[in-house]
């Protein structure tokens, strides 16, 4: 099965005593570098002045992560929650069921304390992943075909 896939991570902290360093909007997605089936991922830490750093590109999905099924030209996606940060999420989305042209965009987010101070590092993790054939390299930049938001905004 050809697909395209995007993951967008977003690291930042918050001190013990303020405020969230987190950029407001997050990016969700980003100008896909060519348009051949392949996975792609763009880091951007609080550290780095969430500046985009892509990783080396690869052929294959993290099938730990990632769960895709292709059945009479349907792919089925299923994306894992592998963190152990909370939200715990006992309840998860359903599978997202895509066309050939379709896209989905799937988004999770992830905190956890810091014992040393009293503060938290967040994570924000969106996947866009799309069926070929894709034929638009700004394609992640619009709207999805589905999206499933699995966020919960941090106290």
């Amino acid at each position: 099965m050809d697909v395209v896939v995007q993951w967008v991570r977003v690291e930042w902290a918050q001190r013990a005593k303020g405020g969230a360093g987190v950029p407001d909007p997050l990016p969700e997605g980003f100008v896909l570098p060519h348009l051949r089936p392949a996975v792609h991922e763009v880091v951007l830490r609080e550290e780095n002045g969430f500046r985009p750093v892509w990783s080396a590109e690869r052929a294959e999905i993290d099938r730990m992560r990632l769960s895709l099924r292709e059945d009479d030209g349907v792919t089925t996606v299923q994306l894992h929650d592998t963190m152990m940060a909370s939200p715990r999420r006992r309840e998860r989305a359903s599978p997202v069921r895509l066309l050939p042209g379709q896209w989905v965009r799937w988004q999770l987010d992830h905190r956890w304390e810091r014992p040393r101070d009293g503060g938290f590092n967040h994570l924000s993790t969106t996947l866009n992943l799309a069926c070929a054939p894709v034929t638009d390299p700004e394609l992640f930049l619009g709207a999805p075909t589905r999206h499933v938001d699995e966020r919960v905004r941090p106290r």
